[in-house]
């Protein structure tokens, strides 16, 4: 069932959702201005930016999961764990970050490019994060979910990216994952009618070569198969009558 969130509900929401976005940009200036940084150091100062702010990690024992950030390097797609892997000159990290605050959830990524990298992965960052800006776009009432997942799939495949198909978006709100699962591909003017209220994480997941993924044997790390590199944007966002609410939003810096 999808929930529609009540204007008390969105409040809770704008603020996890606040907590999120001001946590991932202290972290972004962390990771440009300290090259040497390890992962599991971005992951312990996460966790005390989100405590200081009254709130607590959404991610750490989620199904076992072991940390409260998510570091996911180069090749790595997603749910990359925090270790003494120390960022370099060239390397662009995944962070994945959810909190939760007054029992409700925010979640968001960004994908951080530490000094100068090629061309083409600086094109894969921008045309990942415009993928997600033009799937919020459609995130409106009347239209349907899959107008979202198309009009993702449409930008990042015609700039000659792939987008990851084994993994999806999702529902938030009381829990972290919630109803509707939101692909990042798909035909348009299906799923289910978007109306108000409702509150998505919208988070397309793009690879330089093949949309083909696996999990490493850490049971977490997903990968892209052909080892090539991937990005990851996210946001939460609210459904409102006339245009969506970004419940994450934060500067755009690179």
């Amino acid at each position: 069932m999808i929930t529609l969130k009540s204007e008390e509900e969105l409040s809770y929401l704008r603020a996890a959702g606040q907590i999120v976005a001001d946590v991932l940009a202290e972290l972004r200036e962390v990771i440009i201005t300290n090259p040497g940084i390890t992962t599991q150091e971005l992951d312990r100062l996460a966790e005390s930016l989100i405590i200081r702010r009254g709130a607590r990690p959404a991610f750490k024992g989620y199904r076992g999961f072991p940390c409260c950030l998510c570091t996911s390097v180069n090749e790595q797609v997603v749910h990359g764990i925090p270790g003494d892997y120390e960022l370099q000159h060239g390397d662009i990290i995944g962070l994945d970050l959810g909190v939760k605050l007054n029992g409700y959830y925010g979640d968001a990524a960004i994908t951080v490019a530490l000094g100068e990298i090629s061309g083409e992965v600086n094109r894969l960052l921008e045309v990942t994060e415009d993928a997600l800006y033009k799937g919020i776009r459609q995130a409106k009432v009347g239209n349907r979910l899959f107008d979202i997942s198309y009009a993702i799939q449409s930008h990042v495949e015609k700039n000659g990216f792939s987008v990851v198909r084994a993994l999806v978006g999702h529902g938030i709100g009381r829990h972290l994952h919630e109803e509707p699962p939101i692909p990042n591909f798909g035909k348009p003017d299906q799923g289910p009618r978007l109306k108000m209220g409702m509150t998505l994480a919208i988070e397309p997941m793009v690879n330089m070569g093949s949309f083909e993924v696996k999990t490493i044997k850490d049971n977490w790390t997903v990968v892209i198969k052909d080892g090539k590199r991937s990005a990851h944007f996210e946001h939460t966002i609210a459904i409102r009558a006339n245009e969506p609410e970004i419940l994450t939003l934060i500067k755009r810096k690179r």
